[in-house]
């Protein structure tokens, strides 16, 4: 398939739209933040403690494995909604608990230095049909997440946004200041959460980081019917059925490892020249009909494909400009979805966790023995 594209780059000099400062202006730093100048764990005499929400997560689990692989100090908040325990390691601090509490939230935030926020409600599907919880844990959550950040004088938080807030796109690839008009209310929702993210860096002095993730894929990503087509596809592989694809399968997706994407996280958190949105995708894109092909030659068995009519709220093309992310934090994706998608079925069929619980609970797949 052909797309109309462009070599559409990052406005760096619209700094006030990425960053939500006035170009010109100063970053403010305050004194608790300036004295954390040993986020960077490499450098540090004492361990960083963060506070990741939805750390029990796909994305989160990542990047609390990342903090510990350094010698940080992660600290989980997450209500197991969409999470598992078994994604973390006896040695991490959990509390269950919901964004939505502001109490709760401010309590698991004390001692932190930095905060991954990452509690959501996911996906276009899901905010269709609960437009109000979506909004709920998506706004009020994160309003939550920045009240407490500021109560306990910590400058920056980590979000996790979405590709989804451009909506339908008018050039490829995407670059932060492409138009927004999100197609879903999970998309408007992200919208709402990442502006909000940039008042906090406009009013409060903070230097809140939101990342823009496309398609993320990999380790501890389970199946969700509401989810991302690739365990969609895995699911669907492992019971012997038919890859269901809506429209014609030639529409286009940036998809990015989750490797990548906790890497991406932790660099944000800990550059000094990071504030504002960034792209973290791939960079490449492939047709949904490839990547059926692709993940079959992973999976080592073929099971065909059916189509089905386009859904609403899904984009026709997608793909990241991500020279922002490079420039700022170095984001360089180091996975090729060939690569990633072999990863990622051999972690399905052979880990002992994932085999038995990769389907929501009350599926139809059987555990392995």
């Amino acid at each position: 398939m052909s797309a109309k594209t462009s070599n559409l780059e990052p406005r760096t000099s619209n700094v006030e739209r990425r960053t939500g400062r006035p170009a010109g202006r100063p970053y403010a730093f305050s004194n608790s933040f300036s004295s954390t100048s040993n986020l960077e764990p490499r450098t540090s005499n004492l361990p960083l403690k963060a506070l990741v929400t939805g750390g029990a997560g796909f994305i989160g689990s990542n990047i609390v494995k990342r903090l510990l692989q350094q010698g940080n100090q992660p600290v989980v908040l997450d209500d197991l909604s969409s999470g598992y325990k078994e994604n973390l390691l006896p040695e991490v601090k959990f509390i269950k608990g919901d964004v939505r509490d502001r109490e709760t939230v401010e309590k698991a935030m004390a001692g932190c230095n930095v905060v991954f926020h990452l509690a959501a409600s996911v996906g276009n599907k899901r905010s269709i049909d609960d437009p109000l919880n979506d909004s709920g844990i998506n706004v009020l959550g994160t309003l939550n997440v920045l009240e407490a950040v500021r109560k306990h004088s910590i400058q920056r938080i980590v979000f996790s946004s979405s590709a989804g807030i451009f909506g339908e796109l008018k050039t490829l690839p995407i670059a932060e200041d492409h138009p927004q008009d999100p197609d879903s209310p999970y998309g408007t929702s992200k919208l709402a959460a990442e502006k909000m993210c940039l008042v906090y860096n406009k009013l409060y002095g903070m230097r809140n980081v939101c990342l823009r993730y496309f398609n993320v894929y990999g380790l501890n990503q389970r199946y969700d019917a509401y989810g991302n087509v690739i365990p969609i596809f895995a699911n669907r592989i492992l019971k012997d059925e038919s890859l269901t694809i809506y429209g014609d399968g030639e529409q286009t997706r940036d998809f990015v490892n989750v490797a990548d994407v906790a890497a991406a996280n932790i660099a944000a958190a800990f550059s000094p020249d990071a504030c504002g949105v960034f792209n973290i995708g791939s960079g490449t894109r492939v047709t949904i009909n490839e990547l059926a092909r692709l993940i079959q030659e992973a999976a080592g068995t073929e099971v065909g494909k059916e189509f089905a009519p386009p859904r609403p709220g899904d984009v026709r093309d997608s793909l990241a400009d991500i020279n922002a992310a490079q420039k700022a934090f170095g984001f360089a994706p180091q996975t090729d979805l060939k690569e990633g998608l072999a990863e990622y079925m051999d972690w399905i069929k052979h880990d002992p966790v994932s085999s038995s619980m990769f389907e929501v609970r009350g599926s139809t797949l059987k555990k392995k023995t």
